[in-house]
């Protein structure tokens, strides 16, 4: 069989409903890292339903459980054809964000698949269930098209705590780093630029969150009596982040900018228009980076966000001067910025300038750092043109993801050149009630990986002997 085949297989898995029956049953399964006491529901995505679904593609299965205690386990599984084949690793959570059913439309339930015109609801239909199956579907197409072979050897690593941070990844890969060695990573999770659009990306922007805190005094003082006598922690913090950042979400402080954006990128980027779709939110002329595009500002370049801010009680203000105030700030960072200076250098900053009774506190959590495989690399060429000759479109490349995601496991501890192919859209409501995966897009999706996985088989070991020529 051809290359058009192993599309067309994974056009029929679609089709005929296969892989709607695959979702339904994975979205059935509660799988909450959010919320406590949550390990067995967690373990029973591996044993009872991933572990029986790969062992049937001819997979080796093993469960570990998480070096952090009371965190989900992990799923290391592989398919062996030939030692002297290519290996490809590819990844995928199965963990989701939390249910809260009361929140989702009349009509809807996290737990169940609902289909609704081109709209698949269910939690984890988006985030990443929906996308991880996508990827099992075209593998299994490309060996029904080749007699039972892939052609490569692939590796399979599922968590169950990304969007609890991915606790314990990074160790896991290291332990493991034999049982995951590969000679690239190709996975999905996160957004398509638009619904309509085959989108690439190629690491991801790094994020940290950092609190600054006012404390001045005990208890609040009467703003008539004492009003222009006492400072206030709200106008101090306030002050304080306006060093940071201007009023038009400018950075201001050079250690939390990044360097110059590459030409590379910068080529790369002039093709992307960011902010289509029609549920996206308006852009803000003039706000951010003066001088970039606005997939400059979002890909290319720092962010500073303010995500929260308190001070007194906003529920319910009294007529005095408050005692303490408090913000939550967030850096997005791209590759070449100096993430773990980012604090040293605020406080730096904030004394220079006479802001010396701010505190700056790192929040708990573990710190994503910024990924971004070379948007020259062999890989990337190779795989744009194989998406392009599946889909007839051409694909969006995004030199990262404007958030972040665990993709330095991959690309600093593993080493690996790292491909991500995103199969949802930026208004499928991940993190929200209603969360959907879109019918069309994911038809669209099954073939264009299989179309990635044939030729990974087939011209494949072409470019990995190209790359390792090149050193």
């Amino acid at each position: 069989m051809s290359r058009r085949d192993a599309i067309g297989l994974a056009h029929r898995h679609y089709d005929e409903g296969g892989f709607l029956a695959v979702l339904l049953e994975a979205v059935g399964l509660p799988t909450e890292s959010q919320a406590p006491g949550q390990g067995p529901a967690l373990a029973a995505y591996l044993t009872r339903f991933m572990t029986p679904l790969v062992s049937r593609l001819g997979f080796q299965v093993r469960l570990l459980d998480n070096p952090q205690e009371g965190r989900g386990p992990f799923l290391i599984a592989a398919r062996h054809e030939g030692d002297d084949l290519l290996t490809v690793l590819t990844y995928g959570h199965g963990d989701t964000v939390r249910n809260y059913p009361e929140q989702w439309r009349e009509g809807l339930h996290p737990l169940q698949v609902t289909v609704e015109g081109e709209r698949w609801y269910g939690r984890g239909t988006a985030d990443n269930k929906g996308q991880h199956l996508i990827n099992l579907g075209a593998l299994e197409a490309v060996m029904q098209a080749r007699g039972g072979k892939l052609g490569f050897n692939v590796k399979l690593l599922i968590e169950m705590g990304e969007e609890a941070g991915s606790p314990g990844l990074h160790e896991i890969c290291r332990r493991e780093a034999e049982a995951l060695s590969a000679d690239l990573l190709i996975a999905s999770d996160g957004p398509r630029l638009e619904a309509a659009r085959p989108t690439m990306f190629l690491g991801s922007r790094g994020g940290t969150t950092f609190e600054l805190v006012v404390n001045l005094r005990e208890g609040g003082h009467h703003s008539g009596n004492w009003g222009g006598l006492l400072r206030n922690p709200g106008t101090v913090l306030a002050n304080a982040i306006a060093t940071l950042v201007d009023g038009q979400g400018k950075i201001l402080l050079d250690a939390l900018r990044p360097p110059p954006i590459p030409a590379g990128v910068r080529a790369a980027l002039a093709d992307i228009t960011v902010g289509g779709d029609p549920n996206a939110p308006a852009i803000d002329e003039g706000w951010g980076e003066p001088g970039l595009s606005p997939a400059e500002r979002v890909f290319g370049w720092n962010t500073l966000e303010v995500l929260a801010f308190k001070c007194g009680d906003p529920d319910g203000p009294q007529n005095a001067v408050p005692p303490h105030a408090k913000a939550t700030l967030q850096l997005r960072f791209v590759v070449g910025t100096d993430w773990q200076g980012v604090l040293p250098a605020i406080r730096r900053h904030l004394d220079a300038n006479g802001f010396p009774m701010v505190e700056v506190r790192a929040t708990r959590g573990e710190v994503f750092r910024a990924t971004r495989l070379p948007v020259e690399d062999p890989w990337v060429t190779w795989a744009l043109s194989s998406i392009e000759e599946s889909t007839g479109k051409r694909p969006a490349l995004l030199p990262n993801l404007g958030g972040s995601l665990p993709n330095d496991a991959f690309s600093e501890i593993l080493r690996l050149p790292t491909l991500w192919v995103p199969h949802s859209y930026p208004a499928c409501a991940q993190h929200a009630p209603n969360e959907h995966l879109l019918g069309p897009p994911t038809r669209e999706a099954l073939g264009l990986m299989a179309g990635l996985f044939w030729d990974l088989g087939e011209t494949g070991p072409g470019v990995l002997a190209a790359r390792r020529a090149a050193g």
